[in-house]
């Protein structure tokens, strides 16, 4: 008797995401499970879930980390493969997805990342904080766990490290500039919550020489130059949140 196929789970968490969700949803058909976490939403995600045949979790976390894990527990796959509505999995990816869950081999693999702002392809200046061209998202049940922090939380990885596997996610990750201003914003407002909940929100000079070294990484290291000025803005707003944030822990309680 043939061995079983292994089945993959597709774990989302999601906000408020009725405009997003049905394109999201309509890549993943390749998935054997679908699950997305409703956190604190208020318009037609946890319906337009169900109607594409998701499981659904209801609540309200404020730790992203915590509410990541909550919807990896949910799976019931083997694989588990994490996607947000913002994004897209291509039919190259997905096709390449399915063969890597064959192997023996590997218990995790690193996913590939195409970036939108709007409609424009930023292939180069993400890092820092403020995005990335690959991802761990792809993963065997136990092998990854998110740390408790409320933006970018941190993550453990168990088992073999697998290759880039070939396609990419496609990130719609802002529609306009003002949209990247808005998104510091968050980003920032929720990691001066993390530091000022650790008790050490650390200083101003240290933050501050963190501007420069943050910048050269995403517009010189990570050739941000080949943007041009969308790339000199990435590295920009990158090189400004970790300022920003400790800036909100200092004086927002004031």
């Amino acid at each position: 008797m043939a061995d079983k196929a292994p089945r993959l789970s597709v774990v989302m968490c999601a906000h408020n995401e009725e405009e997003r969700l049905p394109s999201c949803l309509a890549h993943l058909t390749f998935a054997d499970e679908i699950i997305v976490l409703c956190d604190k939403c208020t318009d037609r995600t946890e319906e337009i879930a169900r109607e594409f045949g998701a499981k659904t979790i209801v609540g309200s976390w404020d730790i992203e980390g915590e509410r990541r894990n909550r919807a990896i527990s949910e799976a019931t796959g083997d694989w588990i493969f994490e996607v947000d509505a913002d994004e897209h999995v291509n039919e190259e990816l997905a096709k390449s997805i399915r063969k890597a869950m064959e192997t023996d081999e590997f218990d995790r693999f690193v996913i590939p990342v195409d970036n939108y702002i709007g409609r424009r392809l930023v292939r180069y200046g993400w890092g820092a904080s403020f995005g990335t061209s690959a991802v761990w998202r792809l993963f065997r049940k136990g092998c990854k766990q998110w740390g408790p922090q409320r933006v970018h939380p941190s993550i453990e990885l168990l088992g073999r490290a697998g290759p880039r596997l070939d396609g990419a996610l496609l990130h719609y990750v802002d529609r306009n500039i003002s949209d990247m201003i808005k998104r510091l914003n968050s980003y920032s407002s929720a990691r001066a919550a993390d530091l000022r909940a650790s008790g050490n929100i650390g200083s101003f000079a240290n933050n501050f020489r963190r501007i420069f070294s943050r910048f050269f990484r995403c517009y010189v290291s990570r050739k941000g130059y080949k943007e041009g000025g969308m790339g000199f803005l990435i590295a920009l707003l990158a090189a400004l949140f970790p300022l920003l944030s400790y800036l909100k822990a200092r004086y927002d309680d004031e």
